[in-house]
């Protein structure tokens, strides 16, 4: 099974790591490290998922992959 893709990356602004996922609109945490901000961003996820299941909403298929990944397919 394919998996949502993970965005990791450090923000200034905010003296931490974002972890976002593309696929899931406004699904992103915040760490100190990046396994903070990834453990954090897999339990939005779960609640992410969950709230959208609950309200009867639409979960988007997984889709997102970098250009990086597009151009070596």
């Amino acid at each position: 099974m394919k998996d949502y893709h993970i965005n990791i990356f450090y923000s200034e602004e905010d003296g931490g790591y974002i972890a976002d996922i593309p696929d899931l609109e406004y699904c992103s945490a915040f760490g100190a490290t990046p396994a903070e901000a990834l453990a954090e961003v897999e339990i939005a996820k779960s609640l992410w998922l969950e709230a959208a299941r609950a309200e009867g909403k639409p979960i988007p298929p997984p889709k997102y992959r970098p250009a990086i990944y597009q151009l070596a397919s």
